[in-house]
């Protein structure tokens, strides 16, 4: 496992304002690699890669299909106990059932092949709820096997996480959120971006989610560079 330090000032900018929108835990967990800004690159890992999953919510939490990757990724640490962190947990978990969910630039939503964009949720106006899965939990027993809220089996390729829940305020949020979506660019899919369609409801389908600017800030983190990206906006 490598760190990465954040050393130009537009990126520790937005870290800052990732702090500011998810709020102390995003704090805490950062403050534990201080060498690294907060973030760790899991090398050469089998990993659940969340970041365009849509997601089935059961009481209030949210159970997103993600694709089973492997490679280098990266997260905040969730460090614990002595030394233990999320690379030790997910590379535990290749012989325990489980994997986590972690970090990459999915292709899909990479110009100009990719047939997904992110989606940017405007802070001023958005009220939505959407699933946040850096370090989720994941396990194996769900590949290929049936789940609900998804119609037909998961591909042996699929896996369901577990992922808290967050519910945009637009009155305290200081930055808006990305969703993953369809590209080209739907206007009506920006209704995701509303309480009347993405809520913590049992039933409902909301998409894994992130403070506007942090799927960019990763991918230069963990690639050192960052491809053109699909991106929708209202």
């Amino acid at each position: 496992m490598k760190n990465f330090s954040l050393i130009s000032l537009p990126i520790c900018g937005v870290f800052a304002l990732m702090v500011a929108a998810v709020g102390p835990a995003f704090a805490e967990n950062a403050a534990t690699d201080s060498t690294s800004h907060g973030f760790v690159i899991c090398s050469s890992q089998t990993y659940a890669l969340c970041a365009v999953a849509s997601c089935f919510v059961m009481d209030a939490v949210a159970y997103c299909k993600c694709d089973v990757e492997s490679g280098d990724s990266i997260s905040l640490p969730f460090a614990f106990d002595n030394g233990e962190n999320v690379c030790s947990v997910n590379a535990a978990g290749a012989e325990n059932g489980y994997m986590v969910s972690t970090f990459s630039l999915p292709d899909s939503v990479v110009a100009p092949d990719g047939n997904q964009a992110l989606y940017t949720c405007p802070a001023s106006s958005s009220t939505g709820a959407y699933a946040q899965c850096d370090g989720g939990l994941c396990f194996t027993s769900t590949e290929g096997k049936s789940f609900p809220g998804f119609d037909g089996p998961l591909t042996d390729s699929e896996i369901i996480c577990s992922c808290p829940i967050t519910v945009a305020n637009p009155a305290t949020a200081r930055i808006g959120y990305q969703i993953a979506g369809p590209y080209p660019c739907q206007k009506s899919f920006f209704k995701n971006c509303k309480s009347a369609k993405a809520n913590t409801q049992t039933g409902s389908q909301i998409y894994v989610g992130a403070p506007t600017g942090t799927a960019h800030l990763l991918a230069r983190l963990l690639n050192g560079s960052v491809p053109k990206v699909n991106r929708c906006s209202q």
